[in-house]
């Protein structure tokens, strides 16, 4: 979706909304006036290569030499870091940050609120060879019974340099610390990490550790000492 499309639509939305103003009663004018300004356009750099069949929400920046293959879907007000790549049928929530020099691969799906920092790869071949096993020549690269799906859940962060395997799910609020390799499912609000990256602890959605508890206490609701939002003290694994 080029810029200037996007543009066009908005001073369109702004002529629509001073029109609606000054052609009805005080009502009308009141409700033009209380309705929140339109979003910007996305920014897209000149280097960025963004492929036909792309959408890509108002709001959202696309930086330098970064590539984006057709189709794929991000939402608004994103942050798509220098240097990285994202293939087609990816698909990228609202408010999301991703640093520089990432891989989304195909199957990808990425919740609202996530953040995958820098040198982030992800993975969703489960048996990957570079030639078909079946004849001669290179295998193909298009999906297939062996492409796995991976969901990164709302609010969960991915720490730099981490490798995040095939068909997994992290957590809504996990963190993955960096240069993590994960090869397991990873839980809601777990603190994960290490070669392969194990649970070493709980985080509150601001992500700040939850108390360590032994198994035999029960559960009670903490303040964070952070935020101050209350949170269940769990059991570390």
């Amino acid at each position: 979706m080029g810029v200037g499309g996007h543009e066009g639509h908005a001073r369109a939305a702004r002529q629509h909304t001073r029109a609606r103003a000054g052609s009805g009663g005080l009502g009308r004018r009141m409700s033009a006036e209380a309705a929140p300004p339109p979003s910007p356009p996305p920014r897209i750099h000149p280097t960025a290569l963004v492929e036909p069949r792309v959408e890509i929400g108002p709001g959202t920046s696309v930086w330098d030499n970064v590539h984006i293959r057709g189709p794929a879907w991000i939402g608004r007000d994103c942050i798509i870091g220098e240097k990285t790549y994202i293939a087609y049928g990816v698909r990228i929530g609202t408010c999301v940050k991703i640093n520089a020099q990432v891989y989304v691969c195909t199957g990808v799906t990425i919740e609202d609120r996530v953040m995958i920092s820098a040198g982030v790869i992800f993975t969703n071949d489960r048996y990957p060879r570079a030639f078909a096993i079946d004849g001669d020549g290179l295998a193909s690269s298009e999906p297939n019974e062996d492409t796995l799906q991976t969901v990164v859940r709302e609010g969960a962060t991915i720490g730099a340099g981490a490798v995040i395997g095939p068909g997994l799910q992290i957590g809504a609020y996990a963190m993955v610390g960096m240069g993590a390799v994960v090869t397991a499912d990873v839980p809601a609000h777990a603190l994960v990490y290490g070669n392969p990256a194990r649970v070493r602890a709980y985080v509150c959605i601001c992500g700040e550790p939850l108390p360590r508890v032994e198994s035999s206490t029960p559960a009670a609701a903490v303040d964070c000492g952070r935020c101050g939002r209350a949170r269940p003290v769990v059991e570390v694994e």
